[in-house]
């Protein structure tokens, strides 16, 4: 096997390999990055046994043929070549190491046995459509906040894609919930997704396929099946295992009549919840919410520390006064989400509270409060 690749696109190409090659070396193999010349194309794969991630490099000087050399290792390797280098590969039969020549660097990677790296990419994935990379991006950002870090209930522990029916046609809905918030987003179903079934989308495969989408603004192929779904973004195809269970039923838990609502601006209530929560180093600091006619006052407390308190007006509230708490960072996730004012929907002090964007009615968020 012999290649010839530039600097920058190999090293784009490893940087989304080495994230998801295994680091632990409980496999030694999955520590390594598949790399493969066929026709004059060269692939690079790597996989976690859960995640599978190829992408296509541009080569010259090619000899087909293929190797596994240490994905990290290579990373950082080409990470310190000078920018506009061309890197050249050499494998020559029978040695069991990979040659890199880089102007007057070089250096060999000791190789591990192609056969030894498993696929996850054989199977059918008969549910196809695609999505734009901002819809994509947005379905993600607003819901990924919420997913449960709790592995007993692992069910939770990712984004779940489904179809849904709507008030204005059939929808791509993406949910996420940790018990204590839920967010749910929608998009018009994409052609191709009306008969797909409610997957589970794990956190891992969720941040990764995030940070590929920062580089693409065109369209992305999603497949998928019970157990699996791909993602091709760019030149990089990610494929994924599903989480094997079943989420709840989230529509039991969001609210039909809560009938007090509040509207605020998203920028004066974000920079308030901030400042009164400064007054607590608690992580899960609780921040009230005192409201009258027009009228919210935002108020913690610390045992330690002592009070703080804001009061702000310009906002649009008519309902009977009302006294709420929610945890500091659960309020701030939500309004990081939103772009214009903040709606709150209130049934009373200790039910579930519905969050809405003003400007945009495809977004949900579902609030637990706390005693305060």
């Amino acid at each position: 096997m012999k290649f010839k690749a530039d600097r920058a696109s190999l090293l784009k190409a490893l940087a989304h390999i080495q994230s998801v090659a295994e680091k632990r070396n409980t496999i030694p193999i999955l520590a390594n990055v598949l790399i493969s010349v066929r026709d004059g194309r060269l692939g690079l794969s790597a996989t976690d046994m859960e995640i599978a991630v190829v992408e296509e490099v541009h080569a010259t000087n090619t000899r087909d043929g293929a190797t596994t050399a240490p994905a990290s290792t290579l990373y950082e390797i080409v990470r310190k070549l000078p920018e506009g280098a061309d890197v050249e590969f050499d494998l020559a039969a029978g040695t069991g190491q990979l040659g890199l020549r880089a102007g007057r660097y070089a250096t060999s990677l000791v190789v591990l046995p192609v056969e030894d790296f498993p696929s996850m990419t054989a199977g059918v994935l008969p549910h196809k459509f695609h999505l734009p990379a901002m819809i994509l991006r947005s379905l993600i950002d607003h819901t990924k906040f919420a997913i449960s870090t709790e592995e007993t209930r692992y069910y939770l522990n990712g984004i779940y894609l489904h179809a849904a029916d709507a008030a204005d046609g059939k929808v791509l809905r993406a949910v996420a919930t940790d018990g204590h918030r839920l967010a749910r987003v929608e998009e018009t179903l994409p052609d191709g997704a009306e008969g797909m079934p409610g997957v589970i989308v794990p956190r891992k495969t969720i941040n990764e396929v995030r940070k590929l989408l920062d580089e693409e603004s065109g369209e992305v192929r999603v497949a998928l099946s019970d157990t699996r779904i791909q993602f091709q973004v760019g030149a990089v195809t990610l494929t994924s295992k599903l989480i094997d269970g079943t989420f709840p039923e989230y529509d039991r838990v969001i609210p039909r009549n809560n009938d007090k609502v509040l509207r605020v601006s998203k920028a004066d209530f974000a920079a308030a919840v901030a400042r009164v929560a400064a007054i607590s180093s608690e992580r899960a600091r609780p921040v009230k919410l005192s409201l009258a006619r027009d009228l919210l006052v935002l108020s913690a407390t610390s045992p330690e520390q002592g009070t703080a308190s804001e009061e702000l007006d310009g906002v649009k509230y008519d309902s009977s006064p009302l006294e709420i708490g929610f945890q500091a960072r659960y309020l701030t996730d939500i309004t990081d989400q939103i772009v214009g004012d903040v709606e709150f929907c209130f049934a009373d002090g200790a039910a579930p509270t519905i969050v809405r964007d003003a400007q945009d009615a495809s977004a949900l968020y579902v609030l637990m409060p706390m005693r305060v």
